[in-house]
């Protein structure tokens, strides 16, 4: 904080004795260039005399109100949240905090036995399809570097990154311009956001399957769901959908009972793993390996000649790449870091955009193109969810991987040496292809003929959007489709701000 008040006495041309109070409210590393790699910091002070040292590059401070609207809900009938992810940990949450006791239904498990489940599919390649990386406390977001950065401009995003540090998660996020809490420190903030919503009268339902929904006059008026073997039924007129992107069987149910729904643009590819060094050297140079700057991101993207965009997504810095199916007889593969982000090697997801009306009309022909590409690489991959892996230099040369090199793969089921275009669609490795030699002019080494591509990557988004009014309710009433799942969001922080304005929307109904 001494080097923080120097710099604003500076920048302000001020004595120290003006400063009534500072704080820091946002901290980014510019490394642009690689001779001058710095931490670039915006403060907020509280100044006597204050116009007297504005200065260029400083402005008054004027905090955007957040627009809360009327709660005006009377029914007795008890709100229901499917899905315990982002969106629906903070549906939840508000709804409780607002006095209407939601009911959770969550198909998966708490967060400490889906953590041991995860492990032991890890070990033994034995799939549990209700209880792994993609369903069960916390949603696929707790199983991934716990990224909080987004794109939006939602005044929301500040309350949940308060409410995320409130709950046990690093002080820090209120103040990284790139925060992230990490899979090995999310399960705890997951499990006092869920104390929480328990204490103020709130229910939630561990391994309980939504699997119908009653419709009176196109209003829902109730819903069973499945535990233990058991069908249970609740009577109720809001249901909350944020089943997250993995969910297939129950967008595949909604759409048979009428709920209309439209095909969505997403994306495929694979992991791309280079050693975090070859990373941090590339983006900080001489200044690579000091632990104040950490392990380095990277966001790349490049537009090749015919319109097809290729980028990298979900970047996870000194992390693993992780088998993240859901489905037996299909592999996926995803991202994982743990707060320190300290493992040997990067990665990041490479994708090519997918535009789903070229597979057919269908509003789930995007769903039957991601099952197809998964289930491939499990047939190829020997069907043990060890997943396909080529090494870049194979891929580019056009012929199957034998053995690794320097950069060895790090998914935990085994990767095996294979040849990726058995697995992705033509056009997705011509494009991949195409965009390595690119994007290596914006990250040196990024191509290198050692780096590792395992595979498929293909559950970055839903390919699917649930239609809904600006009420957020779909075509049938008392249905609120909310998060990645429903097509709305695209990561922690954006769903958890989807799940927010839904539960506000029950609120207001």
């Amino acid at each position: 904080m001494e080097n923080l008040t120097r710099a604003v006495q500076v920048k302000l041309c001020c004595p120290g004795e003006a400063i009534l109070n500072l704080r820091l409210l946002r901290q980014s590393i510019d490394s642009r260039k690689k001779n001058d790699v710095h931490f670039v910091c915006h403060a907020l002070v509280e100044i006597a005399d204050e116009a007297r040292y504005l200065r260029p590059g400083a402005e008054l401070y004027r905090e955007k109100p957040l627009d809360i609207p009327a709660f005006r809900r009377s029914s007795p009938l008890r709100p229901v949240v499917a899905g315990f992810g982002p969106a629906g940990i903070f549906a939840a949450l508000t709804l409780a905090r607002a006095g209407h006791r939601p009911i959770v239904l969550e198909r998966g498990q708490p967060i400490a036995q889906r953590q041991a489940d995860v492990t032991r599919f890890h070990e033994t390649r034995a799939l549990d399809p209700e209880s792994n990386v993609q369903f069960g406390e916390g949603g696929a977001g707790a199983f991934s570097d716990g990224k909080l950065s987004t794109g939006i401009k939602d005044p929301l995003c500040r309350r949940i990154l308060e409410d995320l540090a409130a709950h046990g998660a690093p002080p820090e996020i209120l103040v990284q311009a790139k925060p992230h809490i990490g899979t090995d420190k999310l399960g705890g903030v997951i499990t006092a956001l869920r104390e929480e919503i328990e204490t103020l009268g709130g229910n939630v339902l561990f391994g309980a399957r939504l699997d119908g929904i009653s419709i009176e006059h196109n209003q829902l008026t109730g819903l069973t769901y499945t535990q233990n073997a058991a069908r249970h039924a609740i009577e109720t007129d809001a249901l909350l959908l944020c089943v997250g992107h993995s969910a297939r069987d129950t967008v595949e149910y909604l759409h048979a009972t009428g709920v209309e729904m439209r095909q969505k643009p997403f994306a495929v590819g694979a992991r791309i793993e280079h050693p975090r060094e070859w990373v941090d050297r590339a983006q900080y140079g001489d200044f690579a390996g000091r632990p104040a700057l950490g392990a380095a991101e990277y966001k790349l993207a490049t537009q090749l000649p015919d319109g097809k965009g290729v980028y990298t997504f979900c970047m996870c810095p000194g992390g693993t790449v992780v088998c993240a199916s859901s489905e037996e007889g299909g592999v996926v593969t995803n991202g994982m870091s743990r707060h320190a982000r300290s493992e040997k090697n990067s990665n990041a997801a490479l994708l090519v955009g997918i535009d789903p009306s070229q597979e057919g009309p269908h509003p789930l022909a995007g769903i039957a193109l991601q099952r197809g590409i998964e289930r491939s690489a499990f047939a190829l991959a020997g069907n043990s969810y060890a997943a396909p892996a080529q090494a870049v230099g194979d891929f580019l040369a056009a012929r199957p991987s034998r053995r690794f090199g320097f950069v060895k793969p790090t998914c935990p089921t085994g990767a095996m040496p294979s040849d990726l275009r058995r697995v992705l669609p033509e056009p997705v490795t011509s494009a991949m292809a195409r965009a390595l030699p690119l994007l290596a002019r914006q990250l040196n080494r990024f191509a290198h003929p050692e780096a590792v591509l395992t595979g498929p990557e293909t559950r970055s988004s839903s390919p699917v959007r649930i239609v809904r009014g600006e009420d957020r309710q779909g075509s049938l009433r008392g249905l609120y489709p909310l998060g990645e799942g429903a097509g709305y969001a695209g990561g922690i922080l954006s769903a958890a701000a989807d799940g927010i304005r839904g539960a506000w929307a029950v609120l207001n109904a």
